[in-house]
Formats: structure tokens, sequence, C-alpha cells
């Protein structure tokens, strides 16, 4: 097994276009790691990370792991991509509502570059917003210790600075999209987080060896890390089959249909999306409420901070909603049914037309709702462990589940890769399945 593991892994490098596409998406990660200990001018930055250390609290070591450590050391990538995202979903939303984007999303690659122009625009305005909440955050904090010289300038250079940061990380993740392996969005983030597990295994290892976390405490968080990775790996590739009868059709002196096959529904459609989705959307306000020293501003921000009830609350039920949202705009059940009309294809003992879209509906609803609380039980029970029952367990379920489905959409491009060109694939029988296969 071992040894046809490491054959494969060699005939990844045999073949050139592939070759090339691993080593631009490795190193284009490479750069963004190396952005990501870049200072921002004018900060003193040793003193910052001290202090957010000892005061930053849950929510910074939340949002620090979307951006591989560098929100804490406010370096030129410390929003990280989170404006991208935030800006996707506002578009997304707004899909709905607005007629002409609605349009747009229809007329295929025309739209759908138009589509990513606003997104990006979108982008740099979130970005120039949070850039100028930090600037002005960091002169107040602390009597303005962090700031070598306050005022404008600073103001400006700092906003220029972290906008330039987010808008270089878009870029490169369009370029790793385009040229490389995988989705360049989330790999950046896979990368971040990846980033920080050696650090994290370190710290609980020493929490070990000093006698805070006891051996059969450590095999228990062992057992729960290996369980969760389990079980988002069989749900991740989980799937619901339609069966499909195509009648027969004779064009000409030809015969076309008269096959069977099916219409495979994944569990989990909406994948990694959610999660991010519902962070980034809790994060923002919470993120400018820590920069303002008000009372009531900064009791606001205590409640959207993870572990807390109503940050629990919120996380779930937005979850649930975009589990929902991405879900009815990726899959139309009314198009589904009109396209299998169209071919003659129908569901057996289902009446073609208005009873599949029903049919199609009512499944999709159901294996959602499944999805959705499932996508919420992992994210929501390693932050329980951590928050409330004091567990030093520094693998979070939303991180777990990024690194593990990126991980899976990335091995299923590679294995597509090496079957199209009749290379043995990763699994002896069957194809790897990832979120998108």
């Amino acid at each position: 097994m071992l040894e046809r593991l490491l054959t494969n892994f060699q005939n990844v490098f045999k073949i050139p276009e592939l070759r090339t596409r691993i080593l631009f998406t490795l190193a284009m990660l490479a750069v963004y790691r190396v952005g990501a200990h870049v200072p921002t001018p004018g900060i003193n930055n040793e003193e910052l990370a001290k202090f957010l250390t000892e005061k930053g609290g849950s929510l910074l070591g939340f949002l620090d792991i979307f951006s591989g450590g560098a929100l804490s050391r406010l370096t030129i990538f410390a929003l990280g991509i989170m404006p991208y995202i935030s800006a996707s979903i506002i578009l997304q939303l707004l899909t709905v509502v607005i007629p002409h984007l609605s349009k747009l999303a229809k007329e295929g690659e025309r739209g759908r570059k138009k589509i990513i122009q606003y997104t990006r625009y979108g982008t740099i305005g979130i970005a120039l917003i949070q850039g100028f909440g930090i600037a002005v955050g960091l002169e107040g904090m602390n009597q303005g210790a962090f700031v070598l010289n306050p005022g404008w300038p600073f103001r400006l250079m700092t906003v220029i600075t972290l906008t330039a940061g987010t808008a270089f990380l878009m870029w490169l993740g369009e370029q790793i999209t385009e040229r490389g392996i995988g989705n360049g969005i989330s790999l950046i983030i896979f990368a971040g987080i990846v980033a920080r597990l050696p650090n994290a295994v370190a710290q609980t290892f020493d929490l070990y060896q000093v006698g805070q976390l006891s051996f059969i405490l450590l095999l228990t968080l062992v057992f729960v890390m290996l369980g969760v990775v389990a079980a988002i790996v069989f749900l991740e590739s989980g799937r619901r089959k339609i069966a499909v009868q195509y009648a027969k059709r004779v064009v000409g002196r030809r015969v076309y249909g008269g096959q069977s096959t099916h219409i495979p529904l994944k569990i989990n459609t909406a994948g990694v999306i959610p999660p991010i989705f519902a962070s980034s959307i809790i994060a923002f306000p919470a993120t400018i409420a820590g920069f303002i020293q008000v009372p009531w501003v900064q009791s606001i921000g205590a409640q959207l901070a993870p572990g807390s009830l109503l940050y629990t609350l919120l996380y779930v039920g937005l979850i649930v909603f975009f589990c929902f949202f991405y879900t009815a705009v990726v899959l139309n059940p009314i198009d589904m049914a009109d396209n299998m009309k169209k071919y003659g294809g129908f569901i057996p003992g289902i009446r073609p037309g208005q009873r599949t879209s029903d049919y199609i509906y009512n499944v999709l609803t159901r294996i959602t709702t499944a999805g959705s609380l499932y996508l919420a039980a992992v994210c929501v029970i390693p932050e329980f462990l951590i928050y409330k029952l004091n567990v030093p367990f520094y693998f979070g379920g939303t991180s777990l589940l990024i690194v593990i489905g990126v991980g899976l959409d990335t091995a299923q491009q590679i294995e597509s890769h090496m079957l199209m060109r009749n290379y043995e694939g990763f699994l002896a029988k069957g194809r790897l399945r990832g979120r998108s296969g």
C-alpha cells in the first residue's frame, strides 16, 4: 500500500502540466507566507504583539487563524482574504434581490466576469473601511503606545498598506485558481491554518510536559480530533443518488437514450462556505467594536466573541442559513426538472415537470437540513470544549473542516489530471471524491 502510494506521488511529477501547476501553487503560497511576516510601517510591532497576545481575547485568536497569524503581528496581510469573502457574500445576496445582477449571473462567462469585477471593487471598499478602523483604533489603544507617529499620515499609510495587502492576496488567489491547482482563495486560508498547526501541537505537548494536561485528557483529545476528521471525510463524500431513466429516442437512423443514470446530490453542497461566511459576518462588527474604546461598544464586542451564547446562536443560525442559501443558488430544482424533461429523462415513479421539481426540492431540503446540522455540530463542539470546558484544544472545528475540505478538493483535481493522462489515481477502485466531485 505504501509502495503504491509513493509510486502515485512520483507519477504526479511525471506529468509536465500538473508538475508546473503544483510548483506554481507552492511558490505562490510561499510568497503569501513571506508577506505574512512583513510588518506594517509606523507601528511598534513588538509591544503590539505582546499586548494582543495577553489581552486580545478569544475573538482575536479566532480571526488570527484565517490570516495565518498576520493579524496578531499586524503585517501587511493583516486583513487577510476576509474582505474578499465579505464582498462575495454581499454580491451573492444582492444577486437574489437585484434583477440586473440576477441577469448577469445567467449570462455565462461574460456575466461571471462582471460579477467578479464588482466583487473586486467591493473588496477594496471593505478593506479601506477595515483598514481605517484599525488605524484609528491603534491610535486610541493603550494611550497610543503602539503608534510611533500618530496622525493622518499614519492613518493613510496604514489604510493603503492593509488595502494593498488584501488586493495582492486577492490577485494571488485568482492566479492560483487560473494557473495552479485547486481554488486559490481557499488554499490561502488553508495555508494560513496549516502554518499554525505545528505551533498548536507544540503548545499541547508543552502543557502535557508541565503537567497541566494529563495523559488521559491528551488521549481523549486525540480521539476527538480523529473522530471529527473521520466524520468530516465521511459526510463530505456523502451523496444522495436520485435515479433517472432516459427514454429511447429515434433521430434519423440512430437511437438515443434508453440508459439509466442518477443525479448525485451532496449532503453538504455548500462545503466550507457557510462557516467561512458566518465567521466573516460576525467578525466584522466584533473587530470594529474591539478597537473602539467605548464601554457599551466593548460590551457588544465581548458578546460576539467565540464562546459566548450570542456568538454560538448567531454562528449556528448563519451556518444553517448559508447552507440553504448557497444550495438554492447552486442547484435549481425547476431548471433540473426542465432539462431532464427536455432530453426525455424522468425519475421512476415521478411525473415529469412540476412533480419532478417538487420531488427534487423535497430531497434537497432533507439532505441540506442534515448537512447544515452536521456543519454546525462540527464547528461548535470543539469551540465548546475550548471556551466552555477550558480544554486546551487548539484544533477548532472550523479549521479542521476547511483543511480537510480544501485538501479533498485539491486532491480530487490532482486525481482528475492523472486519470486524464492514463495514470493510476490515489485510489485502487473508483475515484477520489472531493466536495465538488
